[in-house]
């Protein structure tokens, strides 16, 4: 059986103005990245984009486990097979980081006919804009520590500098840190997060336009002065430099599915220490162009899909039609306590257990008020009787599961879930609201999701960071939204309690005001902004053949 690298190299790809025109993008409005992607002009575009948006479906999942669920090769095979409808049709994804990708994860293009391409391109440098963000953020660490080393006429307090360095590679090592010696300044401990969970990159994927991403980034917060008074990049005068840095990687790419449809990759924050969803100005162009438009949102659904709705849609102003879950029989049965190596086996009485989880995400996504479908994204060792319980289970919870096999037949493989998602939308049944009000005060935002997606039945604060809330609702940031930063793999904040965890307490250890992004971070647990390599780590895998070809990705 081809690997994925090796189904993806041996597509021949649809000429890209080919694939640009299924939603009306004009040739001169690509700019040419290689041969097979492109930035999008977006003032080009202005003219070609409708009055009237497309409608917008979000793919989450139930909580994802080692076994796998595949949401972004659903994402991908929910667009083929609504293309393969006859529909307008465009894919807004992620672009994958390098961490993952030299980790544990692997990349984040999809999988067997349900791919985008090229995919060791997309996976690894892709058009450079994760290395423009990477450089922007760094700029501003750099003009923090100049303006201390050249007299401080800010009064910058060194003790509560807040703005640390990132890089696009796992690596515990830089987690904590000390700079500045050898007589290059004043030591202070610092660190080091991914690029992924850096202000810069939310700002990036919430900016409308280069305006605002130039005010957002020089609302930033880099440091306080001894009374607590902010300082902001604008006052370090560094944002007109980034935003320089910012300008073409602004640009939405374009690359395309192994069926020939359009996909926009733009942005990659994680879910799990982030907001987890693709540009606004992605998704925004695409609705301007395509009558459906298909976005994820990273991890389970009480991560992504949450900060999808409560971060993204209420700033951006957007109205989801329908939400897909993915799940698959192997996680669900991993969810009700079988071992990994023994998912193979039909196991229906564990596989009802698992679905608890499930269950659990699709009470939570109704209380957002817009209609879900499950897809069971298949494996080969799925048995009928398994099948059937999955759809027994979601049916009882007032919805639809539909078996999906897009990542062997692709879009051919989606057409029931491409049907039932046009149903949905035609019916108009969405209703969507955010979870909380924006004038609730921050530490009771935490609450709200802690108690009302995550079950907790208590939520402690640190008290340090219950005195940083106060503050800065004081100063005027109580409206904003909260970005939980949670393990991925439980409804709790402890990674290894599986199923649907309920009346547990959530911790909040730190927490974090994002001021130019427009939400205050809440560290819940154990969670690092900095992940580590594994034991053994995907990088060791990788390498280039005779042919020139990356092998071992993915």
């Amino acid at each position: 059986m081809p690997t994925d690298i090796e189904i993806a190299q041996a597509a021949t790809p649809v000429p890209l103005a080919q694939v640009a025109a299924k939603i009306g993008i004009p040739a001169e409005a690509l700019i040419p990245f290689g041969r097979t992607k492109a930035k999008l002009d977006t003032v080009r575009l202005a003219e070609a984009k409708r009055d009237r948006e497309a409608a917008l479906v979000l793919v989450t999942a139930m909580s994802p486990t080692p076994a796998g669920e595949g949401k972004t090769t659903t994402t991908i095979g929910l667009g083929d097979g609504l293309a393969r409808l006859g529909k307008s049709v465009a894919i807004c994804l992620r672009e994958p980081s390098l961490g993952p990708c030299f980790g544990q994860k692997g990349g984040a293009t999809g999988g067997g006919h349900a791919q985008v391409i090229p995919m060791d391109e997309i996976n690894l440098h892709f058009t450079g804009d994760f290395h423009a963000i990477t450089a922007a953020h760094n700029l501003l660490a750099a003009m923090v520590d100049n303006h201390l080393y050249w007299g401080n006429a800010l009064g910058i307090d060194p003790r509560k500098v807040v703005w640390r360095r990132v890089m696009d590679m796992n690596d515990r090592a830089l987690r904590s840190i000390v700079s500045s010696l050898g007589g290059n300044g004043q030591p202070v401990e610092t660190g080091f997060d991914i690029t992924v969970a850096s202000e810069v990159m939310a700002i990036f994927c919430l900016a409308e336009d280069l305006a605002d991403l130039q005010a957002r980034l020089g609302a930033i917060i880099v440091a306080f002065r001894k009374d607590h008074s902010p300082v902001t990049c604008a006052d370090l005068k560094a944002d007109g430099a980034m935003t320089a840095l910012l300008m073409e990687a602004f640009e939405p790419n374009l690359v395309q599915t192994l069926e020939g449809n359009p996909a926009l990759i733009h942005g990659g924050p994680f879910a799990n220490i982030a907001h987890g969803c693709n540009s606004v100005v992605a998704t925004k162009t695409a609705l301007g162009l395509a009558d459906f438009v298909v976005t994820e949102a990273g991890f389970g659904a009480d991560l992504g899909a949450e900060k999808f709705f409560n971060i993204k849609c209420r700033k951006a102003g957007l109205s989801p039609k329908a939400v897909v879950v993915v799940a698959t029989i192997r996680s669900l049965k991993m969810n009700g306590g079988v071992a990994k190596s023994d998912l193979g086996r039909t196991n229906v009485e564990a596989l009802v257990r698992g679905c608890a989880n499930l269950g659990q995400h699709l009470e939570n996504l109704a209380r957002f008020g817009v209609p879900a479908l499950v897809a069971i994204n298949h494996f080969v060792q799925d048995s009928t009787e398994e099948i059937a319980a999955v759809q027994r289970f979601v049916e009882s919870h007032g919805s639809r599961a539909i078996l999906c096999r897009h990542w062997a037949e692709g879009g051919a493989g989606t057409q029931e879930l491409a049907q039932a998602v046009v149903e949905v939308v035609e019916a108009d049944r969405a209703r969507f609201q955010p979870l909380y009000a924006d004038d609730l005060p921050l530490s009771a935002k935490i609450e709200v999701v802690a108690k009302d997606i995550y079950r907790a039945a208590d939520v402690v604060i640190d008290k340090a960071a219950l005195t940083k809330l106060r503050r800065w609702q004081e100063a005027g940031f109580g409206h904003l939204p909260v970005c939980m930063a949670k393990t991925q793999y439980s409804f709790s904040t402890d990674p290894t309690i599986l199923g649907a965890a309920q009346g547990h307490v959530v911790t909040v250890r730190d927490v974090r005001l994002s001021a130019g992004a427009g939400f205050v971070v809440a560290l819940c647990g154990d969670i690092m902004t900095m992940p580590g390599l594994p034991r053994t780590p995907a990088a060791e895998a990788i390498g280039v053949d005779a042919d020139r070809h990356i092998t071992g990705l993915f």
